[in-house]
């Protein structure tokens, strides 16, 4: 349930609404927006007298949240979350740029990968420390070696770094050098690195299962927002079908969806979603079009060379390409790429 106050509510009001809430065993979560504060209620389904809230000062309406994702979904906030990152504004009608390669393979890789893609347009640098992946003969990711890779490259550009987090032991660390914690759809079922990038305060990218319900995703969101942490991009990265010609089958059906269901950023990675350089530019101006918020795009100065997911990587003059391209349909739609 959501309390919605009056216009004109007095932060007394607003306090007394609180500890009504707190006092029934409810927690609490507080939207303020330019007009007026929404009281979340968040709790395990025991009864609120309804009625007697909407006769305490200040409240206008009492509203049942029937969709299981409450903090997640409009709602409970009705204006687009925003929050910047580095320089940019996340969620607002910029279009953040993100690149760099699946895994960071060496110093050099990394560096010259940074440069390129900065040149190219992007806002923020990509690039996997530690790597799940299927085979567990395949190359893992060189660990914290390539953490401070990253960071040397952020300090070289001034990009921030999103890198992915596998496990809630790792948190600290991977936050002493990241700017955004990436969870991978390996994990987005990881309820206990869930919790752990909650609390952590730190930006998070999560995105979709290969297999996971649009209301599954967002109830993945959901327990990173209950510990306050409202830093969230929703990265759609193509779901798993019985299509056989390329890796995923990119839902771009997501992006609209769930900026009508929910107030969070969404982000799309084309790279995952088609699984080859080829299909990417179609993928990602598509995104643009569609609405997304931002878009992560894997690019490597020699794909053939890639120790993971070449075959999808585009070159950093194709990349540069495609950045000039998706500006122009950024402007058709009220977007802009800066």
């Amino acid at each position: 349930m959501i309390v919605i106050m009056k216009a004109q509510a007095q932060m007394r009001d607003i306090s007394a609404v609180i500890s009504r809430i707190e006092d029934a065993g409810y927690k609490v979560h507080l939207s303020e927006g330019d007009e007026r504060t929404i009281v979340g209620v968040i709790g395990d389904g025991r009864p609120l007298d309804r009625d007697q809230l909407e006769r305490m000062p200040g409240v206008e309406r009492c509203v049942p949240v029937l969709k299981p994702f409450k903090l997640a979904s409009r709602d409970f906030k009705p204006n687009d979350t925003t929050f910047p990152i580095g320089n940019h504004m996340v969620g607002n009608k910029e279009i953040v740029l993100m690149a760099g390669p699946c895994s960071v393979e060496s110093r050099s890789q990394i560096l010259e990968t940074a440069h390129a893609v900065k040149e190219a347009g992007a806002h923020i640098l990509r690039g996997g420390a530690f790597k799940p992946r299927s085979s567990p003969y395949a190359f893992q990711g060189l660990g914290e070696e390539g953490l401070k890779y990253l960071a040397e490259a952020r300090e070289q550009t001034g990009l921030p770094i999103v890198t992915e987090v596998m496990e809630p032991a790792m948190v600290p660390l991977v936050c002493e050098y990241a700017d955004i914690l990436q969870i991978g759809a390996r994990n987005i079922q990881n309820y206990a690195l869930l919790h752990a990038v909650g609390e952590s305060q730190h930006p998070v990218l999560l995105k979709r299962g290969m297999s996971s319900l649009m209301e599954e995703w967002l109830m993945s969101a959901e327990y990173i927002l209950s510990h306050g942490n409202t830093r969230i991009m929703l990265c759609e990265r193509g779901i798993r079908t019985f299509e056989k010609y390329t890796r995923n089958t990119f839902d771009i059906n997501a992006i609209p969806v769930i900026k009508q269901l929910s107030h969070l950023p969404i982000i799309a990675d084309p790279s995952h979603a088609t699984g080859k350089w080829e299909y990417v530019a179609a993928a990602a101006k598509a995104s643009v079009a569609a609405g997304a918020d931002g878009l992560i795009i894997e690019v490597h100065p020699r794909p053939e060379e890639a120790l993971s997911d070449g075959v999808q990587s585009l070159k950093p003059k194709r990349f540069a390409q495609l950045v000039v391209e998706m500006k122009a349909i950024a402007e058709a739609v009220n977007r802009k790429i800066s």
